[in-house]
């Protein structure tokens, strides 16, 4: 007869490593940056989401910046700023740590990270030029 199996305790899977050798290291070295970081991944989820809006939108957002600042300097009666638009300066500036830390996401990934900051970008816009967020792209949402 086969000898039964002590359990063992279960471990979190961030806390497991290949064959008990411990975390492995970045493929970049100790002395390079990250490929990957999230103000990194921040400004191109913007900038891929904003020159899609200038690509439908050409003429009303020509001149229009989009700008990335660490914190919001001010805050609100309804809490603080993820974005602040300056229309007589034809500016939007996108505030990241509001928008990555302050925002209750229903799933805590990198899709759902990126759909957000798509919404903040396209709300941001219609603000700006006056619009509904659903009338910049309405091609862009329907699938039949």
């Amino acid at each position: 007869m086969a000898k039964p199996r002590r359990a063992r305790p279960v471990q979190p899977v961030a806390d497991r490593h290949g064959h008990g050798r411990g975390m492995r290291s970045p493929v970049t070295g100790a002395h390079l940056p990250r490929l990957h970081s999230r103000g990194l991944l921040f400004e191109q989820t913007l900038a891929s989401a904003a020159a899609y809006l200038k690509r439908l939108w050409p003429t009303e957002l020509a001149d229009v910046r989009f700008e990335v600042s660490p914190v919001a300097i001010e805050a609100t009666a309804s809490g603080v700023r993820r974005w602040r638009v300056y229309p007589d300066e034809r500016r939007i500036v996108f505030y990241r740590v509001p928008m990555e830390r302050l925002t209750r996401l229903h799933r805590r990934d990198d899709l759902h990270r990126r759909m957000f900051i798509e919404s903040c970008v396209f709300r941001a816009v219609a603000e700006l030029l006056g619009k509904d967020p659903w009338d910049l792209a309405p091609e862009r949402f329907r699938h039949f």
